[in-house]
């Protein structure tokens, strides 16, 4: 029998590629976040994709990830629409 030399915690190729996939979307959305020109709103909307992003950390159903990722990319689509009208 052998033994994995691997620690228990390590991840696998699926989880590896959607947490990056995560990682990109949330760096994306306060990226965008920073070009919203009210400093209320834009303290507002970091708050809020911290607070999601956070609340949704310890998820570990990989279908309920996949649906996460999927409405947090909409929400980043909707702001960046927002902002590109806003600034037209």
């Amino acid at each position: 029998m052998t033994v994995s030399r691997l620690p228990s915690a390590t991840l696998s190729l699926k989880q590896y590629l959607q947490r990056q996939k995560v990682l990109a979307i949330y760096r994306n959305m306060l990226r965008t976040i920073r070009q919203v020109p009210a400093e209320e709103d834009r303290k507002y909307l970091t708050d809020w994709a911290r607070e999601e992003f956070k609340r949704n950390k310890t998820a570990s159903n990989q279908d309920a990830i996949r649906m996460m990722i999927t409405q947090a990319s909409k929400h980043l689509e909707e702001l960046q629409k927002s902002i590109a009208l806003a600034q037209s």
